[in-house]
């Protein structure tokens, strides 16, 4: 079995019943193992068998149940074509990529028109084809990073027409009617059946043409089983149009007892303050996404690449790997690398929040977007496209707003039986007043204020749009969130438990002392040179410092014959032919290695909190060397700030006791783990959770050694390698090595959690409070509809109020 994933932008969905209908339609295909349904971003996320179903069947079963996928169309540039044939064999090429709707190419403007769906295909997939042909392809009004909000813009414009047009025709209709309502008009005209059908007429093309999409997506809704909120409002204006025209048809054929008064205003109103209603929404929820396109609007358009020792500009979706780049003051760099020549400062805030510019020479990785502060320099290219950290950050962005947090699943629920239910009770008030007051005016006005005041939308967006916006905070922050269910939990955090080399600590250790046995018969050069040697090929920090120790004194390292890491404990290495062994107290005492007159000095240090390592030559007792790695600057204030949020801090050590308790005492840890294992981590981190008052529990560390750890913990936080961090490590990654980071996510976390209760509540309390008041007869229709229309503004309002939210 394959499973593929696939995240499709959607069209067409109006309130959370909408999602609910997409997620059970498409659950029901063979092969699809899930689907989910974000309303806020209007993106459908699925997961299934390549084997039993394609991209393309999922796309066709969606617009089949009234629902479309939003496309765009980019125009690029296209170099080698020579004649017709050379166009008919590209834009087949093209049309074979999964999610390209339609492409045409021309020869004589070597120019090519594509549309497609910007999930499903990129212009790298374009690019690569077009190389299989001998073609060289390029965006030439941009690229196509931002081709999703451009259809999303385009549905936008769509609206705003509609809208337009419903003003046009209900603001005359509305005064009208009001100056008929309050005697403005003389009796004789406004009784007179030809100004019931100068309202008809005005109220018309609101009813079927701005209207007509709610009765499309009523139609299709109902076809499917389901209601949504296109139901409420298609038989709410309905209703009040149909009696409207009933009483206009009964007065132009002189029928005896005919109501005098229509309601073709209450029905335009209704449309068009919805159709108001929905596209401040849309806007609103666009700035929810904001982040981005902040993002992707970082991204440069050109890129100055050095071919031939000739600088050539080109886009930067042209530039390949291996590329040499130069990047001027000023400028942002335009894809990820290494760099080969000059040096400069590099302003990495837009990927890990940090405010102060990093020091960039020779071999230092740069990452596309970020800005060159001061001096020009050269490097080269090592990801580009989907690949870079920009692209990485984007994809993990999407992916947790577009995830669905486990408090939605009420959400969904409640929504699935609220239009039916609000129907039910809508006809129960039609009924109830009948019978009490015997006019079906007014039982009829009574029961579309009811079917037009209940709002699903505001439930279907009370939690997606605080996680869009949540998550997008966390991103300008430097705080990536995995899925909802961590921004979630990350809040609930009762525990901390950190890593200390690379975590606590800034991970470059260096050699402070360096003590011999007695009667050693070597030198301390020699000594250290020795110790350097075996751990020549160490990937451990405390190996590197003692390596880079010989280097800075000017020693030359042999080439071990023999070299074995010993998890936990050190190494053992063959050098020039005698037996070395460097590592804690329990290798020395495996070995049978005597250091007793060791001891002494070794524990002076250890209360420095200084690492010591013990060495034994050919079975000696040699000497000891001390390292010491730095605490970092934020790390006691970091604590602190963790401890007064009532959050225990413990720290998890492979260190011997003494040296962990001496770091811990100068940083105020709670609790310290010490001569752990890296395997024995997780033991410790499930120990954490098994203790009530410590549960849940965050494990912090470099997201690689720690990796059992981070995904053991209620929460994982990935930390300390920046942009470099596998992203899947942790449930939440820190791009930068702040601590304090930590505490801004849980904060983060409390106020997303603290925003989707409120728009719940008020969800919740708007449609229990308002529904009772609308079937008692004291809300107008007209009132009702601008309360409903702007229910759901009020949600997404409240949720955007995250993005100025302080994490102090």
């Amino acid at each position: 079995m394959s499973t593929e994933h696939l995240v499709l932008p959607i069209t067409g969905m109006t309130c959370a019943n909408c999602a609910v209908t997409i997620e059970r339609s498409l659950k029901r295909v063979g092969g699809v193992q899930s689907a989910t349904v974000n309303l806020a971003s209007e993106r459908a996320t699925f997961a299934f068998d390549t084997s039993q179903v394609k991209a393309v069947d999922l796309i066709a079963k969606l617009e089949h149940i009234g629902y479309g996928v939003a496309t765009t169309v980019q125009q690029l540039g296209v170099e080698g074509l020579v004649d017709d044939n050379d166009a008919r064999a590209l834009t087949r090429a093209l049309e074979q990529l999964p999610g390209m709707r339609q492409a045409s190419v021309n020869v004589a403007a070597e120019s090519a028109r594509v549309e497609f769906i910007p999930t499903l295909v990129a212009l790298e997939d374009m690019r690569i084809v077009a190389r299989r042909l001998g073609f060289s392809v390029a965006a030439r009004d941009g690229d196509a990073g931002d081709s999703e909000d451009l259809a999303r813009a385009a549905e936008t414009a769509r609206r705003t027409r509609r809208l337009l047009v419903g003003a046009v025709f209900t603001v005359p209709l509305f005064l009208l009617s009001m100056a008929n309502d309050f005697a403005l008009v003389p009796m004789a005209i406004g009784h007179a059946p030809w100004f019931a059908l100068l309202l008809g007429a005005l109220a018309s093309p609101v009813q079927f043409y701005v209207g007509w999409p709610h009765y499309v997506a009523a139609l299709k809704s109902v076809r499917n089983g389901a209601a949504n909120m296109d139901v409420l409002i298609v038989l709410g204006s309905s209703t009040a149009y149909l009696y409207s025209s009933v009483v206009l048809a009964g007065k132009s054929a002189g029928w005896a007892g005919v109501p005098h008064h229509t309601y073709f205003e209450t029905a335009a109103m209704i449309i068009t303050l919805i159709g108001l209603g929905k596209l401040l929404e849309a806007r609103a929820k666009g700035r929810a996404s904001a982040v981005i396109r902040r993002l992707l609007a970082l991204q440069p358009r050109m890129a100055r690449v050095v071919r031939a020792d000739v600088e050539v500009d080109v886009p930067a979706s042209m530039v390949m790997i291996n590329d040499v780049v130069l990047v001027r003051p000023g400028e942002r760099i335009a894809v990820d690398g290494v760099i080969v020549a000059g040096s400069s400062s590099v302003d990495e805030s837009m990927l890990t929040g940090e405010a102060l510019p990093a020091e960039k020479g020779v071999g230092a990785s740069v990452f596309g977007a970020t800005l060159n502060r001061q001096g020009a320099f050269k490097f080269r290219a090592t990801k580009v496209g989907s690949e870079t950290a920009l692209a990485n950050i984007v994809r993990l962005v999407q992916a947790a707003q577009d995830s669905k947090a486990p408090v939605q699943a009420l959400v969904d629920r409640v929504s699935s039986i609220f239009v039916p239910a609000v129907v039910v009770l809508a006809l129960l008030t039609f009924i109830g007043w009948y019978i009490a007051a015997g006019d079906v005016s007014r039982a009829l006005i009574n029961m579309v204020a009811v079917l037009v005041i209940a709002c699903p939308c505001a439930l279907g967006l009370a939690t997606p749009t605080a996680i869009m916006v949540g998550a997008g905070r966390g991103a300008e922050l430097g705080i990536l969130f995995r899925n909802s269910e961590a921004l979630e939990h990350a809040g609930k955090v009762r525990t901390v438990a950190l890593d200390k080399t690379g975590t606590l600590t800034r991970g470059r250790p260096t050699v402070t002392d360096i003590l011999l046995a007695d009667g050693a018969h070597w030198s301390e050069a020699d000594f250290l040179q020795r110790l350097a040697s075996a751990e020549r090929h160490s990937e451990h920090t405390i190996g590197e410092a003692i390596m880079a120790g010989a280097t800075e004194r000017g020693l030359s390292l042999f080439e071990p014959a023999e070299f074995e890491a010993l998890a936990g404990r050190g190494i053992s290495a063959l050098v020039n032919g005698s037996r070395l062994l460097a590592g804690n107290r329990r290798l020395m005492a495996d070995s049978g290695i005597d250091v007793e007159n060791l001891q002494a000095r070794a524990g002076v240090l250890e209360q420095q909190a200084k690492t010591v390592v013990f060495v034994s030559i050919d079975g000696s007792a040699a000497g000891l060397v001390a390292v010491a790695d730095a605490a970092k600057a934020e790390a006691r204030l970091a604590i602190a700030g963790l401890r007064q949020m009532a959050i225990s801090v413990v720290m998890l050590t492979g260190d011997n006791a003494r040296t962990a308790n001496a770091l811990a005492r100068e940083l105020g840890v709670d609790r310290v783990v010490s001569e752990v294992l890296p395997a024995q981590k997780l033991e410790a981190i499930r120990n954490l959770q098994a203790q009530p008052h410590c549960a849940p529990v965050a494990m912090v560390g470099d997201g690689i050694n720690d990796a059992p750890a981070l995904s053991q913990a209620d929460v994982g936080m990935a930390i300390g390698a920046g942009t470099d961090v596998a992203l899947e490590a942790g449930h939440i990654t820190l791009m930068s090595g702040d601590l304090r980071g930590i505490a801004r996510a849980i904060l983060l976390s409390r106020a997303t959690m603290r925003t989707i209760r409120q728009n719940l509540f008020w969800a919740f309390a708007y449609n229990t409070l308002l529904i009772p008041v609308a079937a008692a007869g004291l809300l107008q229709p007209v009132l009702a509809a601008a309360a409903m229309a702007f229910s759901s503004l009020f949600v997404v309002t409240n949720s955007l109020r995250l993005r100025r939210v302080r994490l102090a």
